[in-house]
């Protein structure tokens, strides 16, 4: 069972479009799908996530927000993967 990476972002956001790139890079190596939301326009999640963008998300769970360390990455991938 693929792992399922969500990114709330917002448009015209550099934070986002790096943490993108990041993942997009560990994605061919760790396969694991990418699931982008743009939360602009949407006031529950501008509400929740607003001023944290990029917030990423592993199976629903929140990993981290504004950058994405590949080597923290990595691991909280690997756990989520044993608790599967």
């Amino acid at each position: 069972m693929r792992n399922l990476v969500t990114v709330y972002s917002r448009h015209n956001c550099h934070l986002c479009e790096v943490a993108l790139e990041t993942l997009e890079h560990l994605q061919g190596e760790l396969d694991f799908d990418i699931e982008k939301i743009h939360i602009d326009g949407n006031l529950d999640l501008e509400k929740q996530y607003g001023e944290q963008v990029p917030v990423i998300l592993i199976d629903g769970k929140q990993h981290d927000f504004f950058r994405v360390d590949p080597v923290r990455f990595k691991s909280s991938l690997e756990k989520h993967r044993q608790h599967q």
